[in-house]
């Protein structure tokens, strides 16, 4: 019934009877005086007695101002939440406005970034290209040099050789034997002329496109010509695990690559290859570590869990580094230091004069052991072990002191 009220009241509102009485649906001829508390709705004298005969109603003059002072509060905050809505559906305008700005903004950013960098990566392209011209180039010419240089060696040689077999085919004795100084001197002399068995430049030239290649119109680029090659037969081998290990203590060695000048490497990415095999048992074989340092550089680290001697092989691109195949001598137990690792007998005895160290150096004024810099021979005032003279604190001991030490001062230097 409310809802028909409010039909017939939005139906009306701009007529001139919108003031005038309102008569109850149910009883047309009855006007709608009374309101129902507890139906919340209008009605008549004759709705009283009917329908809502129970019911605490009252007339509507007396029950207006309290209905119609909740509705009118309703009737605020309905308002208020307008006023929000509007506000928000202003701000969802403002803000669009502002998307739709700075979107056209980011893309002309965009748009000039992308710019920039094609025209950095066109200059850092243009550049790559010319470096490799100019690399080209001087190696044509290197190879151009040496050939018109090894192109005249031959020339000289090849006259020189049928000068000498013509002199002893068809020359007399007396011709032979008068001639025969200077034709030898002059072959000895091309002989002795030093060049290069291969040539003298390499094809090594590589691009490398993940290599960071610096800045380039304020935009970092990628991508580097690189000029070297490496050179298995003049790699060469380093470290203490080269050729001697313990069982079942890690060793390792580092494997140097350079070009086929002898130059260091300057980076990684080469196919190294090492095998570790028991010269006794063929079947007992080490399976070494191999890390790129990316320096040109290779740490190869491996543990062996026999004793014996081992074919140790090294390969750059399939080939034998300098010094590979060599032996490999692994021991059965490490050797333990029995001494101190100290800097001298003078400070690690408090400077007892009969205290002795096995490095055998002594120290003016009757002290025993050694010193300071003093008779320290080979050893000037370095640290080392006192029980065999090493040098280095995690190597293998190398056997006792000398056999003229004294039980007593031996004793003293290690407790000490």
């Amino acid at each position: 019934m409310a809802s028909r009220a409010v039909t017939e009241l939005e139906n009306t509102k701009d007529c001139s009877q919108a003031g005038k009485a309102l008569f109850c649906p149910s009883h047309p001829t009855e006007e709608l005086r009374l309101f129902c508390e507890q139906c919340d709705q209008p009605v008549c004298q004759n709705c009283v007695i009917d329908r809502h005969r129970q019911h605490l109603y009252d007339f509507t003059g007396n029950v207006i101002r309290r209905h119609g002072d909740s509705l009118r509060e309703v009737l605020k905050n309905t308002q208020e939440h307008m006023d929000t809505l509007k506000d928000v559906l202003s701000q969802i305008d403002d803000k669009g406005s502002a998307i739709h700005s700075r979107a056209e903004a980011v893309a002309t950013e965009i748009s000039l970034f992308a710019s920039g960098y094609v025209k950095a990566i066109e200059e850092h392209r243009d550049r790559l290209l010319k470096q490799l011209e100019d690399l080209k180039v001087q190696k044509e010419n290197l190879l151009h040099l040496q050939k018109a240089r090894l192109q005249q060696l031959l020339l000289d040689m090849k006259t020189g050789v049928e000068f000498t077999e013509r002199l002893l085919t068809s020359g007399s004795d007396l011709e032979i034997l008068i001639t025969k100084g200077a034709v030898a001197s002059r072959l000895a002399k091309l002989n002795s002329i030093a060049y290069n068995t291969r040539p003298s430049v390499d094809d090594g030239i590589q691009f490398c496109p993940k290599k960071r290649a610096g800045q380039c119109g304020g935009y970092e680029v990628f991508g580097v010509v690189l000029n070297k090659a490496v050179d298995p037969s003049r790699c060469t081998l380093h470290g203490e695990g080269l050729h001697s290990a313990c069982q079942n203590q890690l060793a390792s060695f580092t494997l140097l690559c350079n070009d086929f000048m002898g130059e260091r490497m300057v980076r990684g990415g080469e196919a190294v290859q090492v095998t570790i095999i028991h010269k006794d048992k063929r079947d007992c074989a080490v399976k070494p570590t191999v890390c790129d340092n990316n320096d040109g550089t290779y740490h190869i680290s491996y543990s062996p869990e026999e004793a014996g001697l081992y074919a140790c092989c090294v390969f750059v691109k399939g080939q034998h580094v300098q010094g590979s195949p060599f032996t490999l001598t692994v021991k059965t137990k490490f050797r333990e230091h029995q001494g101190v690792f100290h800097c001298c007998t003078f400070c690690s005895s408090g400077g007892q004069k009969a205290a002795r160290c096995a490095c055998g150096g002594t120290m003016p004024g009757g002290y025993q052991g050694c010193g300071h810099g003093y008779g320290h021979k080979g050893h000037p005032g370095c640290p080392h072990w006192s029980c065999c003279g090493q040098l280095k604190k995690s190597s293998e001991c190398l056997g006792g002191p000398p056999s003229d030490l004294s039980q007593k001062s031996l004793l003293r230097t290690v407790t000490l």
